[in-house]
């Protein structure tokens, strides 16, 4: 079931160029969207309500940060020097070379010149900036030290300095080397295939899965039967392995680029990678298995 809105968020310029149009842009929202969308927005323009009338929550930003820090609880009873010294804490630059500008909407209010006054005084209301502008020539802040990590020296070793040290990976493997020079690493459980696709091309790779076994694939343990094994022109190139789930933990119904391979009920079926298919004696569950799908390799559920 869906639901029609008019959504602001997605004016027409977003949309795709094929996206049929009228004099006023529509767009079709699920009803689990347009709850969430409505669960976010519940309190727009009221989340200030129940604010004490000694508080205000301003943003605060930075002339040398991207960083800013939102809806700050500040008292209005605070003098500007105290405030100065509040922010401080959170950008580092100085009290003595912190300018504070109120701002409404990017343009300037006022600036809180006067350390002795209070901030009340210059009438901030919630949801306004105060800017730091850092008038120090040495700060940090300058030229992105504080967010920047590139800028940062790191520790660094050279090879040979590398060579020397014990207890290392390259240490521990020359001297197995040097004990047996025919010496194989074994493979870690779990270890990265460093970079190389496993075999997909090959008829090899479906040798072991026979219509009719039972199995789970990868990723979720999803539970099924194998109900097609082949290669499916409408996906990418390789073999495929089809998929009757026994749960709805799919997407597909068996059918991809308009061809029919096996049946399935909508959400029964998926097509799958051989290598993250395992069949077995995986007999039919109860429970319903979470799953975490997408459109890669590792899982496919073809419409």
């Amino acid at each position: 079931n869906t639901s029609r809105f008019r959504c602001p968020l997605f004016p027409s310029s977003f949309l795709h160029p094929n996206t049929p149009r009228c004099s006023s842009t529509v767009v079709t929202m699920s009803v689990d969207m347009a709850a969430l969308r409505a669960y976010i927005t519940a309190k727009d323009g009221h989340e200030y309500d129940g604010l004490a009338e000694d508080t205000v929550m301003l943003t605060v930003t930075h002339s040398n940060l991207k960083q800013t820090w939102p809806d700050l609880r500040l008292d209005r009873h605070m003098t500007i020097h105290a405030l100065k010294e509040k922010l401080n804490k959170h950008c580092g630059t100085s009290v003595d070379m912190m300018e504070l500008q109120l701002k409404s909407d990017g343009a300037l209010v006022c600036v809180l010149a006067d350390n002795t006054r209070m901030l009340g005084f210059y009438s901030p209301a919630n949801g306004m900036t105060i800017h730091i502008v850092d008038h120090d020539p040495t700060s940090l802040s300058r030229g992105g030290a504080l967010e920047d990590v590139s800028l940062v020296d790191k520790y660094m070793l050279t090879d040979d300095q590398y060579d020397k040290m014990e207890n290392t990976v390259r240490a521990y493997k020359r001297n197995k080397l040097a004990e047996d020079p025919n010496y194989k690493f074994k493979k870690l459980p779990g270890a990265s295939m460093g970079g190389k696709r496993p075999d997909v091309e090959s008829e090899a790779c479906i040798a072991a899965i026979n219509v009719g076994d039972r199995c789970i694939v990868k990723p979720g343990a999803r539970r099924g039967e194998v109900v097609f094994a082949g290669k499916v022109p409408h996906l990418k190139p390789g073999y495929w392995v089809g998929v009757r789930f026994d749960e709805p933990v799919g997407k597909g119904d068996g059918t991809a680029g308009g061809k029919r391979y096996f049946d399935a009920d909508p959400r029964y079926g998926a097509f799958a990678r051989p290598h993250n298919v395992e069949v077995g004696d995986f007999p039919v569950q109860d429970d319903l298995f979470d799953s975490d799908l997408d459109d890669s390799d590792d899982g496919v559920d073809a419409d």
